[in-house]
């Protein structure tokens, strides 16, 4: 039978991992597959290892990145791992209005008020095709919303919160879970005057159902 695999990136934070675990088994039971979590690194078990699992089976599979942008993990790692098995690689789940619909009712439960000024602040990359999707993020999240969205990067390419939140605003962490980056952006942004930060997406439904879509595209040979 088909294997469902996602990849996250890892944390040292078990709460952190365990998103990927939850969304990969609900996925899973809708696909009516076997489904494992793996990561890029700091958990386990890692892409590379279950790559090479199935290949020694000639097990089928197909893999969903949990990871929001374009970056060197999308375009050279994972491709990387995959390599010589008999798993199929598609694309990160970012940019999209299934995301962006997500991170919206995380403001909402937050308390951001219908309207509000809203930054989306992702962990960053140096790869600018990430802020090309960032940027794209932003403008799903506005059409969401109902006002333009601002946004920031902790790391790599992009403005940094210090520079863009604004007394007042909300922000929504264009994360899937928490960890390291998640501490940070709240600390960051609250100390740069924000209102609230929102929780990180996490395993809502509607990242299932992203997962799902992508991975019925793969089954049926579309990548």
């Amino acid at each position: 039978m088909t294997l469902l695999v996602t990849v996250a990136h890892g944390t040292r934070t078990a709460a952190g991992n365990e998103v990927a675990r939850e969304v990969t088994a609900l996925a899973a039971a809708r696909l009516g597959l076997p489904g494992v979590a793996a990561y890029v690194e700091l958990a386990e078990p890692l892409l590379a290892d279950v790559a090479g699992s199935a290949a020694g089976r000639g097990e089928p599979g197909v893999v969903v990145p949990l990871l929001l942008s374009t970056g060197m993990h999308v375009r050279s790692d994972l491709p990387a791992m995959v390599r010589g098995s008999s798993l199929r690689l598609g694309r990160q789940l970012g940019p999209h209005p299934l995301l962006a619909s997500a991170m919206v009712a995380r403001l909402l439960s937050a308390g951001a008020e219908p309207g509000s000024p809203v930054v989306l602040v992702a962990a960053g990359s140096t790869d600018p095709l990430a802020v090309r999707d960032l940027e794209r993020s932003a403008e799903l999240v506005g059409r969401a919303w109902g006002t333009p969205v601002r946004w920031a990067t902790l790391t790599g390419l992009g403005p940094r919160p210090a520079d863009v939140v604004r007394r007042g605003d909300a922000v929504a962490p264009y994360l899937l879970a928490t960890g390291y980056f998640d501490r940070r952006l709240r600390e960051t942004c609250l100390d740069a005057g924000a209102t609230l930060v929102a929780d990180v997406i996490g395993p809502h439904p509607l990242v299932v159902d992203l997962v799902v879509s992508r991975a019925s595209a793969l089954l049926r040979g579309h990548f």
